[in-house]
C-alpha cells in the first residue's frame, strides 16, 4: 500500500474515533484487505503525521493507550469558548492525594491519611475512581484487607503521558496549577491562608515583647526571695551563736562553782581536824 493512501487512512479513522488506538488495533483494519501494510508500515506512516501536522493547528500525540489527534495545547483557549460549561476546578485535598497515588502507588487509603496528617474524604477516592484516573490493584495483606490503589491509562492519557516515568520529578514541581491548566485551586482559601500566616507574624513581636517582660519580673522576683533567704540565714546564725554562747557561760559557772565549793569543803575539813585535839586536851 502507498504511504500517502495509508496515511489518509490512519487520519480518517484517528478523527473518527473517540479514543486512542494502538499500532495493533490500527493493523486490524487492514485484515479483510489483500494489501495489508505491516506493523512496520503504520509507524513509519504514523511519524510522518506527526512531521505534517507540526504547522498545524492539531498534532498526533502518543499516550499510554495508543495514538489519537488533538488540538494543540496553544489554541486550548479559543476551543474551549465553543463551550459554555467551566473546566472542573479541583481541591488541594484531591490533588494531593492524586499526586500521593501516583508517585507512590500502590498505596492504601490509610497510608496516604498517615503521610497527609488528615482523613481521605470518601467523596475524593469516589471521584478519582469515576474519572478513571485510579483504580483498585489489589487488597494488602494486613488485617482489614485495604484496597491498593493505582493510576489507569485514562489518567496518563489525560496528562499527555506514556508513562510513569515522565511524571515531573518532586523536585521540578513548583506548583501544582502548572502541571494542567484545568488544575484550578480554590484562590480564596489560599488568599485566607496567608491572611492568616500575616496575622501571626504581626502578633509574634508582641508575644515576643510580653515573654521578656515576663522572664524580667521572673528574674526580679528570684533576686528578691534571694536577698529574703540570706537575711533570714543571717538571723538564724545570730541566734544559734548567741545559744552556744550562753550554753558556753553556764558551762563555766558549774565548773566554778563545784570548784569553789570543793575548796570549802577541804578548808571545814580541816577545821575539824584543827579542833578535835583541842578539845581533847580541855578535857
Amino acid at each position: 500500500m502507498e504511504i500517502k493512501k495509508l496515511k489518509n487512512i490512519l487520519e480518517a479513522v484517528l478523527l473518527a474515533t473517540e479514543r486512542s488506538l494502538t499500532v495493533v488495533q490500527l493493523e486490524s483494519l487492514f485484515e479483510l484487505d489483500e494489501e495489508r501494510p505491516t506493523r512496520d508500515e503504520i509507524r513509519k506512516a504514523l511519524h510522518e503525521m506527526a512531521d505534517d501536522y507540526a504547522s498545524r493547528g492539531f498534532e498526533l500525540k502518543q499516550v499510554a493507550s495508543g495514538f489519537r489527534l488533538q488540538v494543540k495545547q496553544e489554541f486550548s483557549t479559543w476551543v474551549g469558548r465553543l463551550w459554555e460549561e467551566k473546566p472542573a476546578r479541583y481541591t488541594r485535598a484531591l490533588l494531593e492525594t492524586m499526586a500521593l497515588i501516583a508517585y507512590r502507588q500502590p498505596i492504601t487509603r490509610g497510608e496516604i491519611e498517615e503521610v497527609r496528617g488528615v482523613s481521605v474524604s470518601s467523596n475524593i477516592i469516589k471521584t478519582l475512581l469515576e474519572r478513571d484516573w485510579i483504580k483498585v490493584l489489589g487488597h494488602k495483606d494486613v488485617p482489614g484487607k485495604p484496597a491498593l490503589y493505582g493510576t489507569t491509562k485514562g489518567f496518563l492519557d489525560y496528562f499527555n503521558l506514556q508513562k510513569l516515568d515522565q511524571l515531573p520529578t518532586l523536585a521540578e514541581i513548583k506548583d501544582l496549577d502548572s502541571i494542567h491548566p484545568e488544575l484550578e485551586l480554590d484562590e480564596d482559601a489560599a488568599k485566607d491562608s496567608e491572611d492568616a500566616e500575616i496575622d501571626d507574624g504581626e502578633q509574634g513581636p508582641q508575644d515576643d515583647g510580653n515573654e521578656v517582660q515576663s522572664s524580667a519580673d521572673i528574674s526580679e522576683d528570684q533576686q528578691s526571695d534571694s536577698e529574703i533567704t540570706d537575711d533570714e540565714a543571717t538571723e538564724t546564725e545570730a541566734i544559734e551563736a548567741e545559744a552556744i554562747e550562753a550554753e558556753v557561760q553556764e558551762e563555766t559557772a558549774e565548773e566554778m562553782t563545784d570548784e569553789v565549793a570543793e575548796v570549802m569543803t577541804e578548808e571545814t575539813a580541816e577545821e575539824s581536824d584543827s579542833d578535835t585535839p583541842r578539845s581533847a586536851f580541855n578535857v
